[in-house]
C-alpha cells in the first residue's frame, strides 16, 4: 500500500489531496495547526479507511517534526511527502517597505525552511522507496504582485530549494507545484472583504495533481492548469 505525509491536511488543498489518496488506498499521516480540524478530518478517512495518522502541531516546530518522522516510521516507510502547510504573513498584505521583519521571518520558517528540514529528516526514507516531494507554490512565487513580497519571496525560495534538491537527489521526483487560485480561507485573508467566491475550490485541483503523480514526469515545476490541459 502506498503511503504519503501530507502537511496542511486538515483544510483547503491539503484536506481534499487526502481525501483523493484516502480513498485510493493509501495510508497517511497528515498533520495541521487547528486539533478540532484535524480531528475531524481524521475521523471522516477513518470511518472509510482505517488507515489515517493525524498528528497536531506546527511544522515550524522541530519537536513536531520528529514526531511526524516517528510516525511515518511506524508505518513502515514514505512514497510521497507533500509539503502543503504554509502561512499567509499579514493581512492585508502589506508593501515590502512597512512589512514588520518578525512576521517575515515567520513566513520563511514556515513556508521555506519548516519543508526543507521536513525533507531532511524523511530523504532516507523517500530514498528507499525511490519517492516523491511535491512542494506546494505559488504564481506570486515567479510574478512581481504588490503587497505580496513576503509569501511570494519566501515561496520562490521554495521553489529554488526543490530545483536543487532535484538536482542532488536525481533517484527522486521533486516538484513544485503551483495549484493557481483557490477559495481557501487563505485567499481570503489575502483579499480580506472581498468576494472571492470565483475562485474554484480546492478539490478541482486534485485530479491535476494525481495525474502528476501518476505520470511521473521529470521533476521540475508545474501548475495546475497546464496538467490540466496535457
Amino acid at each position: 500500500m502506498p503511503t504519503a505525509l501530507i502537511t496542511g491536511g486538515s483544510r483547503g488543498l491539503g484536506r481534499a489531496l487526502s481525501i483523493a489518496l484516502a480513498e485510493r488506498g493509501w495510508e497517511l499521516v497528515i498533520d495541521g495547526r487547528e486539533t478540532e480540524a484535524l480531528a475531524r478530518i481524521e475521523a471522516e478517512l477513518v470511518t472509510s479507511t482505517g488507515r489515517i495518522h493525524a498528528v497536531p502541531g506546527d511544522v515550524s516546530d522541530a519537536e513536531h517534526r520528529s514526531a511526524l518522522a516517528a510516525a511515518v516510521s511506524s508505518i513502515g516507510g514514505l512514497d510521497l511527502l507533500v509539503n502543503n502547510a504554509s502561512i499567509l504573513g499579514p493581512s492585508p498584505q502589506p508593501r515590502l517597505a512597512d512589512y514588520p521583519l518578525e512576521e517575515l521571518r515567520r513566513v520563511y520558517e514556515v513556508n521555506t525552511l519548516a519543508p526543507l528540514a521536513l525533507a531532511q529528516l524523511l530523504l532516507p526514507a523517500l530514498r528507499r522507496s525511490r519517492g516523491t516531494v511535491i512542494d506546494i507554490t505559488s504564481d506570486a512565487a515567479s510574478e512581481a504582485y504588490e503587497g505580496w513580497g513576503g509569501y511570494g519571496s519566501a515561496k520562490a525560495a521554495l521553489d529554488q530549494l526543490s530545483a536543487v534538491l532535484a538536482a542532488e537527489e536525481p533517484d527522486l521526483r521533486i516538484y513544485a507545484f503551483d495549484p493557481g487560485d483557490m477559495r481557501t480561507r487563505m485567499q481570503q485573508e489575502a483579499f480580506p472583504g472581498d468576494d472571492i467566491s470565483d475562485r474554484p475550490e480546492p478539490h478541482t485541483v486534485v485530479p491535476a495533481l494525481l495525474q502528476l503523480l501518476a505520470a511521473s514526469p521529470p521533476s521540475g515545476r508545474y501548475r495546475a492548469a497546464d496538467l490540466a490541459l496535457a
